[in-house]
């Protein structure tokens, strides 16, 4: 199976060809990733920097292609793209300006109305906040409507959305690696990286045999960082930090809502031992829900954040 079906019930037990696998892929999947975990490091396996990434898989889109047509994509330094399934260690990631050596790489998924090139913007800014290397997976925009339309079918876990395949095996095959991956998701970006999260821990449950906890042991791998998502699930496992803006109405209607509880709090899950900030600044008409101008201004390094100190 080459990415995950959309509309089912249950992912398909057959393996996926897709997914960039470790040196022994060939080996029979058990219900423990047998490699000791490692940190994703400029992408590259084995945990060391390089100085650069070998270019393979690069996609080029056609002279005046729509932004449709990187849907999925994965997204590297000067807007390169490349194709699902890519290694990350062979994608050039985007860097900090004041430090083009930096170490960890962070994979990000962003939302409604951003094309290409808005990403690639995103990209740079996020690398210049956390210190890391960023690399993209692109959520295509066809304009408000469809894009709208997009979410609520994600939502609703329905539909084919490239995005969250490319995420889904991208995170299986980290996992599998034995490597820890750092996701940063804003607005639809947060409910496409809610919705691969579940299809990552169905197919450990399905195709690894992993029990609950050996799902929940394994995920805990997973640093999630999400601003302003559209999601008001997440599965248990990752270590996730939520930044949430009072003043913005994305994830206070359709997210986890604002602070204190309410009875639509009995259909949300941060996930387990979540970390939730909440912040006033702006409003609907003035960058409420800007990632680089709002959201990333009120960052701290991850270690922090589950430590509860913003």
């Amino acid at each position: 199976m080459s990415t995950i079906e959309r509309g089912r019930s249950l992912v398909g037990t057959s393996p996926r060809t897709s997914v960039a696998r470790s040196t022994d892929a060939g080996a029979v999947a058990t219900s423990t990733v047998r490699q000791p975990a490692q940190r994703v490091v400029d992408g590259f396996d084995g945990g060391t920097a390089k100085g650069s990434a070998k270019a393979t898989g690069v996609f080029t889109a056609p002279a005046g292609s729509k932004d449709k047509v990187y849907d999925g994509k994965l997204v590297g330094a000067n807007g390169q793209t490349f194709e699902p399934g890519t290694p990350l260690r062979d994608i050039p990631a985007v860097t900090p300006r004041n430090n083009p050596n930096a170490t960890g790489t962070v994979i990000y998924t962003n939302g409604i109305r951003t094309d290409k090139s808005g990403q690639s913007n995103d990209l740079q800014a996020i690398a210049d906040r956390t210190g890391m290397r960023a690399i993209g997976v692109h959520n295509a925009t066809e304009g408000t409507i469809s894009d709208l339309l997009q979410c609520v079918k994600d939502k609703m876990d329905k539909g084919k959305n490239p995005a969250v395949d490319t995420l889904a095996d991208t995170i299986y095959g980290e996992l599998k690696a034995g490597r820890d991956v750092h996701l940063i998701g804003h607005s639809q970006g947060g409910l496409i990286t809610s919705r691969a999260l579940n299809d990552v821990a169905r197919r450990l449950r399905i195709e690894d045999g992993m029990s609950k906890s050996q799902v929940e042991q394994t995920m805990s791998r997973l640093k999630v960082e999400t601003f302003g998502a559209a999601a008001s699930t997440y599965p248990d496992g990752p270590q996730y930090v939520h930044y949430i803006n009072k003043r913005d109405p994305v994830p206070n209607i359709f997210g986890l809502g604002t602070k204190g509880w309410t009875p639509g709090d009995l259909l949300r899950h941060a996930g387990k031992d979540a970390k939730v900030h909440y912040f006033s600044e702006g409003n609907i008409f003035n960058g409420a829900h800007s990632l680089s101008d709002t959201y990333l201004n009120h960052r701290v390094p991850f270690e922090q954040a589950r430590a509860g100190q913003f």
